[in-house]
This record gives C-alpha cells, structure tokens and sequence, in this order.
C-alpha cells in the first residue's frame, strides 16, 4: 500500500506530512515508557523483521498480491508508540534506499501504514484481551483479529484521504469498494503472519511480548489446603562478574533467531515472492488513479527496486538489497529505540526481577 508520488496533491501531502510528523513526535514520548535495554534491540528486529516481510509479496487474487503492513504485529510484540516508530523506520528506509513509497508521499504512507494499522490493531488487540480467557491462545486469536481489520482500516484512510486530495477524478465509490475489497483479503495474510509470528515469541519467551504483559498472574503455593501468593523474591546483588545468566541468554537468542529469519527471508524466499502489483497499484491501475503518477525521485538509487545496481543476476541483486535492507533498518531502528530507551536504576531492576520470578502468563491452552 506504497502511495507513490503523484497520487495525492500538495496541499493535503503537507497536511498528511504534519499528521505524520506530530504522531511520531508523541511515539518518540511513548517509546520511552516502552522501551529499556532489553527491549529496544528487540524492538530494532521487529522493524527489520517487517522490513524482510514486506518484501514477500503473497497472491489473493487474481493479478493482484498482498504484503505485510506490520502495524499489528509491531504494537503487539513491542507497543502501541514503539510499534508507530517501527513502522516508520521502514517506511523512510523503503523511500530513501528503495524508491517504494513517494518521498512526498512519505507523510501519507506513514499515516495510513504505520499510524492507522497500530492503532486501530491495538485498540482491537486489547479489547479483545480483557473479554477472552486469559490464555496465551486469548493472545494469538487477539492478534489475528486485530490484523484482519488493521489493514481493511488502512485502505479506508487512504480513501478518505484521496477523496480529499486525489489528483484524478475517479469516483469515490468505485475506489472506496475496490480498495477496502482487495484489503480484506490481505488482512487475512496479514493476521496469519501476525499470528504465528506473536504465537512464536510467546511459546519462546512470552514475557517479550508486550501485548501479553497485562496477562501476568502471580504463582501460587499450596499452604494448608487454600492456595497463597509466592512471597517476592529478594532482589539479588549484581555480581561483579561471572557467567551470563539464563534469561540473558534467552533474549539473546531470540534476537539471534530472529535476525537469521530476517536476513533468509529477505535475501533469499523474497526471490519466490508474487511478481503480481499489489492491492493498491492494482485497484490505481484498475480505476485510472496514477494517471498522474511522477517518477521517483530516488529512482537513481543503486537499491531502488529493491535490486543491486551493476548486479545483472536477478536472484543475487534482488537477495543483496534484501539482506542490505535488514542490515540498515536494524541499525537505524536500534539507534532510534536505543536513545529513547527508558534507563534502568537499580530500583527497576530489582522490580523486574521480582515480577519475572513470581509471574507467569495464564493457562497455556
């Protein structure tokens, strides 16, 4: 759902830009209560992690394919202000290195792609969390929900936001139906991949997801036949040095497992991906709407169209842009996430650690 240049005239590309602008200035805020050592290297995986996704197009019809958005998927693992930012990252990432996604577009895109999906997902996501039993099972249904309607949602703000702004005169009916058509079938793609990958993470360490922390309930000991709460554990002293414990481990690989994933994904399944234009160069070529398309200004990158310039075999050009990509963003969005990071003190510390020995997520039916 890149809008290229052209699609939307200036006026309303300047307003979008600053709806755009004022999100992300409120996400960078947000992350901040999100966001701490341990999971701002995460939260740079999840954007390059869409990054690679993105770049596997799937069919849903005929001539026409879907991708990713990842609104969902990025505000259930790591929340709602960091999921905006991680969008955003690959957006810009996208449009600067790539040429996907006009440069003038940029405000639209990350209004309809990063903005909208998140919000809407997670709105969905929770509500849907306090009405269903508190199971991991509750979580991956949540997420698919949330997915499915995430991207039909996207596609009824880029039609608000053409029928204000289009450069052509094309009925807003007719692109009001095909759009939000086409985009309930990539919602289901979408809400698959969401759902297996937060399914994942929480079979592995459920206490990265964000979206399952609310869902933490105390252990419980058996004390003369009635059940009581665990005591807290006391916060032990930061040893000098010494092996590195467990859960370090733990988060280190699933960060190294996710990266892998990633960089396979991106630099060689992505070879396989539809060839077919998307939901919404399908529906603009269908309706007449890039009439007035304009070329990319990018569109002399030596990445642009997600190939190696001066690399004539497709297969190795198309695998190298992929694997630069998933290099660039988890560095860009690791920075981003790294600076706004909420610093430890001892105190939280100790809090964490208490939380993490006398916590677990509900039934794991």
């Amino acid at each position: 759902m890149h809008v290229p240049d052209g699609f939307i005239n200036a006026p309303v590309s300047v307003a979008a830009g600053a709806v755009a602008a004022s999100a992300i200035a409120v996400s960078l805020r947000g992350a901040r209560r999100e966001l701490d050592e341990r999971t701002a290297p995460l939260a740079g995986l999840v954007a390059a992690f869409i990054f690679a996704v993105q770049m596997l197009n799937f069919p849903v019809a005929a001539g026409t394919s879907g991708h990713l958005l990842g609104g969902a998927l990025a505000a259930i693992l790591v929340g709602p202000f960091t999921g905006v930012l991680c969008v955003s990252v690959v957006l810009l990432m996208q449009g600067i290195l790539f040429a996907d996604g006009g440069l003038t577009a940029l405000g639209v895109n990350i209004t309809n792609m990063a903005v909208v999906t998140t919000v809407v997902a997670y709105a969905v996501f929770r509500g849907l969390v306090k009405l269903l039993p508190r199971k991991r099972r509750s979580i991956t249904v949540s997420a698919f929900v949330a997915a499915v309607i995430s991207v039909p949602a996207a596609a009824v703000a880029f039609t608000l936001i053409y029928a204000i702004g289009g450069t052509t005169d094309v009925p807003i009916g007719q692109v009001f139906t095909a759009m939000v058509g086409v985009h309930v079938l990539i919602g289901i793609g979408e809400a698959a991949i969401t759902a297996l990958t937060v399914g994942a993470v929480i079979a592995v360490r459920p206490d990265l997801v964000y979206g399952a922390r609310g869902l933490t309930t105390p252990l419980k000991l058996r004390v003369g036949g009635e059940l009581v709460d665990t005591p807290a554990a006391e916060p032990a002293a930061k040893p000098a040095a010494g092996p590195v414990p467990v859960a370090a481990r733990s988060h280190r690989t699933v960060w190294l497992v996710g990266l892998v994933t990633s960089l396979v994904l991106a630099g060689f399944v992505s070879f396989y991906a539809s060839a077919n234009p998307d939901g919404l160069e399908k529906v603009a070529s269908d309706k007449g709407i890039d009439a007035k398309v304009e070329d990319h200004s990018a569109a002399d990158s030596p990445l642009a169209d997600y190939g190696v310039e001066g690399i004539t075999d497709g297969r190795m050009s198309g695998g190298l842009a992929g694997v630069i990509g998933v290099g660039v963003t988890i560095v860009a969005g690791t920075g981003v996430f790294w600076t706004v990071r909420r610093r430890r003190t001892p105190e939280t510390e100790a809090a964490t650690a208490s939380s993490s020995s006398s916590s677990q997520l509900g039934e794991s039916a």
